[in-house]
């Protein structure tokens, strides 16, 4: 069985966590322009980001505490 993350709307994420594309993109590791592709709908997250993306949607501060550990 292969888990599928779900989609996640990254606009609105980063909205609901009160950040700009450059705090949110330096925080969780993910390059602004990225960031820029994905609220744009150029691009959509695949893979370990997507997976990435899911768990801050979840639980945002477990990522952050565990990124600055």
């Amino acid at each position: 069985l292969i888990h599928r993350p779900r989609p996640v709307d990254v606009k609105a994420l980063r909205v609901k966590l009160n950040m700009t594309q450059e705090q949110f993109a330096s925080r969780f590791g993910f390059s602004t322009a990225t960031l820029r592709h994905w609220e744009r709908g150029d691009r959509a997250p695949q893979g370990p980001p997507l997976v990435l993306l899911n768990v801050i949607a979840h639980n945002p501060t477990a990522v952050i505490v565990a990124l600055a550990a």
